[in-house]
């Protein structure tokens, strides 16, 4: 069945789908990664395909930005076509000043001020935590292609352009090491519906250096997150 933001038809989609926020990284994932590529989803240009890696099949789609946006894509994915996992493969600002631009970062954990957890679920825990399973998977990836991957808490946050943005608060006061605008509610997601999720991100900006990529950087180059997010796939 199709729903309204996807429509794809029942078995298009792969058990495991990798997750970027930009729809065009989905679409050079495919067509750069994946063998035969089948376009899925259109529906609001939020671009989806599935192909195989390595002989194993997997899909990619993009989840558009912050939580409301990968919160109705990543449900529907678990609940309607029965999608097992997800990896987000994203962008993020360092908040820790050991942190460089294109560093390749796997949340052990989210801190988020959403109301997104409580309001979906009910679930008023400021703390969402991925599958540690598929968390494994990355990390064994990761060894195997021999690609630093740095441990982090993600801060999840429901707004871009703050008015008093203090880095240091979510540095230091609640452990965060990077930010980005989706992981809390898929780790969320993932757990009320009984699946699995991880996040694993790339570097794109500094708030310590203020040194940043660009866009065609971020739609094009963070192949090493993109490598090991594979790998794990299909593993």
């Amino acid at each position: 069945m199709s729903t309204p933001h996807n429509s794809a038809k029942p078995g298009e989609i792969a058990k495991t789908v990798l997750m970027p926020g930009d729809p065009l990284r989905a679409k050079f994932i495919a067509e750069n990664f994946l063998e035969n590529p089948v376009q899925f989803n259109s529906v609001r240009n939020m671009l989806g395909y599935t192909g195989t890696y390595k002989g194993k099949k997997v899909s990619v789609m993009g989840s558009g930005m912050g939580m409301p946006s990968i919160g109705i894509y990543s449900y529907e994915l678990y609940k309607f076509y029965d999608v097992e996992n997800i990896i987000r493969i994203g962008s993020a600002g360092a908040y820790s000043p050991e942190l460089d631009l294109f560093d390749t970062v796997l949340a052990k954990d989210c801190w988020s001020e959403t109301t997104f957890a409580k309001v979906q679920g009910g679930d008023e825990s400021d703390i969402q935590t991925p599958s540690p399973e598929l968390n494994q998977k990355i990390i064994d990836a990761a060894k195997k292609l021999d690609i630093p991957l740095t441990l982090g808490r993600i801060h999840s946050s429901d707004v871009f352009y703050h008015e008093d943005d203090s880095t240091d608060d979510f540095y230091k006061n609640h452990g965060c090491d990077v930010v980005e605008m989706e992981s809390f509610a898929l780790f969320h997601n993932a757990k009320v519906l009984g699946k699995h999720a991880a996040c694993l991100i790339t570097v794109s900006d500094s708030f310590v250096t203020h040194k940043e990529t660009t866009a065609e950087e971020r739609q094009t180059s963070f192949t090493s997150m993109m490598k090991i997010a594979l790998e794990a796939a299909i593993s």
